[in-house]
């Protein structure tokens, strides 16, 4: 009989709407971070290096890239023959056939999966979240708090708390109350919806609610388990860990890594950062190229001038060129003298020459004010700008445009174009 002590579940189907036009095309998990990753692996790292050998990955939406780049996971030593690494899609059924509705939704649907191998305790991931956390240690205090249920939770800043599942604990870290986003929080303890369960707990929690419509941890397994008395305690992390579900955050976290000191560090040697790399060329740098404070992925070509920015692997930045205080993803070229600044450019795109990319008085996005904000220009893949067009702050776009989609060649800032057949 195959016997786990703990298995991983990780949850990467989401769609990720906050990143507007960057996951038109792909899951955010599948995002790439820090011109090198994808931002799912930080917890498929954080997994290897924490000895959980057993990782089931739960995709549903967009799940193209994410499958191709996890494949069987050797960048992560996870091509085992027992255990390793699985795609959990949904999949049909004899009866009750349906999306993943929720988190525990997904879970409960993949019982079969997780009863294979026998675990003693199930660890719940989501795929968005920057961090390195040792998952061991997190076991070792769930056991010995005799827990049916470990949270782990970390202090975020009280106006703040309201975003989050917070809890309340004793002085044992014992959980004495728990708060789904909460009006006026009485903690300011986050969940970061990273959870360890003892199987048996779990097990029932998931059949006792199975006809929940769209059944979350978060909302209904943690809250049915307090309720029946089981002991849940609060694992404190005071780590990095950042949520980049939204395109200000993600762009903060990405420039938070080319800080003189950056607070989260990804060159330390006993906690790698494991990816699946292309096999390109080298990095080209020009005479006449101007890098300030940054990263630069392999096989980039570099002739303009590029600062305070993060640069993907393959991209090309032409001579005369300016890049500021920007992420450029794998693939794109920048052609002669274009200026591009505070901007997120997703895979294989153009920006025409002399185009200016962040330009005029910045002014709420039309279409989505609630996802286009900061004065960010945000590009989805394989979009082209065409040469010589001005584009203001807080827009989007996304498709192949044309000339003719700039009037008098300006897309002013709040605007958007969404090309037909593609989505933001």
């Amino acid at each position: 009989m195959i016997k786990k002590e703990m298995i991983a579940m990780l949850l990467a189907g989401g769609q990720g709407s906050r990143l507007g036009v960057l996951t038109s095309k792909v899951a955010k998990p599948a995002v790439t971070f820090g011109g090198k990753y994808r931002i799912i692996d930080f917890p498929l790292s954080n997994c290897i290096n924490s000895g959980v050998d057993t990782v089931g990955v739960l995709t549903q939406y967009q799940p193209l890239r994410l499958n191709t780049h996890i494949g069987i996971g050797i960048p992560w030593d996870l091509d085992r023959n027992i255990g390793g690494v699985s795609i959990l899609p949904p999949y049909e059924k004899p009866v009750d056939t349906e999306w993943y509705t929720g988190t525990a939704n997904a879970i409960y649907q993949n019982l079969n999966y997780i009863e294979m191998f026998h675990p003693e305790y199930v660890l719940i991931l989501g795929g968005d979240h920057i961090y390195k956390m040792d998952y061991e240690v997190m076991l070792d205090f769930h056991k010995a708090s005799q827990a049916a249920v470990s949270l782990a939770v970390m202090p975020v800043p009280w106006e703040e708390a309201s975003r989050f599942g917070v809890v309340v604990t004793d002085e044992t870290s014992r959980i004495t109350e728990f708060q789904e986003k909460p009006e006026e929080p009485k903690s300011n303890l986050a969940s970061m919806g990273i959870y360890i369960f003892t199987w048996s707990v779990l097990k029932e929690a998931l059949l006792a609610n199975k006809d929940v419509p769209e059944c979350d941890f978060g909302k209904h397994i943690i809250p049915y388990c307090r309720a029946q008395g089981q002991k849940m305690v609060a694992y404190e992390y005071n780590g990095y860990w950042k949520d980049v579900g939204t395109l200000s955050s993600y762009w903060e976290a990405n420039m938070e890594l080319i800080d003189i000191i950056p607070e989260f560090n990804l060159y330390e040697e006993f906690w790698k950062i494991y990816t699946s790399g292309d096999i390109i060329p080298p990095q080209y740098i020009s005479e006449d190229a101007q890098i300030h404070r940054c990263i630069i992925g392999d096989g980039t070509e570099i002739c303009g001038r590029v600062e305070n920015s993060i640069i993907g692997a393959g991209v090309v930045i032409q001579k005369g060129a300016v890049v500021k205080d920007s992420i450029i993803m794998k693939g794109t070229v920048i052609e002669e003298n274009a200026v591009v600044e505070k901007a997120i450019i997703a895979e294989n795109t153009r920006v025409g020459a002399g185009c200016v990319l962040g330009c005029g008085e910045e002014k709420p996005n039309r279409y989505k004010p609630e996802v286009y904000t900061d004065g960010l220009v945000t590009i989805g893949e394989d979009s082209v700008i065409p040469a010589g067009v001005r584009i203001g702050k807080n827009t989007a776009i996304i498709g192949k445009t044309e000339a003719a989609d700039y009037p008098e060649g300006i897309l002013e800032s709040g605007e958007s174009i969404i090309k037909d057949g593609d989505e933001a």
